[in-house]
């Protein structure tokens, strides 16, 4: 089972590396979670540079795939031939986006008329794509979900394994890293958000 984290160069850190935290915590046979790239090493928005674990090509061949965010998505979007490397299929792949990675998703095609999330500075270029932008930080449709806000990156990473495992594992994930004294109150919340979408594979 591979999960790729789809990360650009100008990657937010905390859209990517949150998601990897929590999605890493599940310790199956085969579980795998790589940062994707489209270079051998990238640089975060805030100079945090990392080497690639896995390549555009293994991430479209992928299990699940997250896109991740940065300072640098409108510039991803607007390149042919790197977008044309990006075989995503919620056909046969979950498929999530992160803030600004809504847009990736909305460029290719993969979000149709459906309504999604992202952050508020990607909001218009998003509608001016054509999606309708929900004020709310998570919503799936399908294979296919959305989170809008850097730290709802955990709703994606909690959707990814209750979807890939089940829900224990995913409050299980959660537990291990929400802040001591508010572990239970911390997963309540989170799967307050997911839950109702677990069900909708439409």
């Amino acid at each position: 089972m591979h999960i790729a984290i789809l990360t650009f160069d100008g990657f937010n850190e905390l859209d990517s590396l949150v998601a990897l935290g929590i999605l890493s915590r599940v310790k199956r046979p085969g579980w795998r979670v790589s940062i994707a790239c489209p270079t051998p090493r990238v640089r975060s928005m805030n100079g945090v540079v990392l080497d690639a674990q896995a390549d555009l090509r293994e991430a479209s061949e992928a299990d699940a795939v997250i896109v991740g965010s940065g300072i640098k998505t409108r510039e991803v979007a607007a390149d042919a031939a790197l977008m044309a490397r990006l075989r995503l299929d919620p056909a046969r792949q979950l498929l999530g986006a992160q803030c600004s990675g809504t847009l990736v998703l909305a460029k290719l095609g993969l979000l149709g008329d459906l309504p999604a999330c992202t952050d508020l500075s990607t909001r218009p270029w998003v509608e001016e794509a054509g999606v309708r932008v929900l004020e709310q930080p998570f919503v799936a449709h399908g294979n296919v979900a959305t989170a809008g806000g850097c730290l709802a990156s955990q709703y994606l990473a909690t959707w990814l394994i209750a979807r890939l495992v089940d829900e224990q594992a995913a409050r299980e994930a959660l537990h291990y890293v929400a802040p001591v004294g508010e572990k239970d109150l911390y997963v309540r919340r989170a799967m307050t958000k997911v839950a109702p979408f677990l069900d909708a594979r439409v």
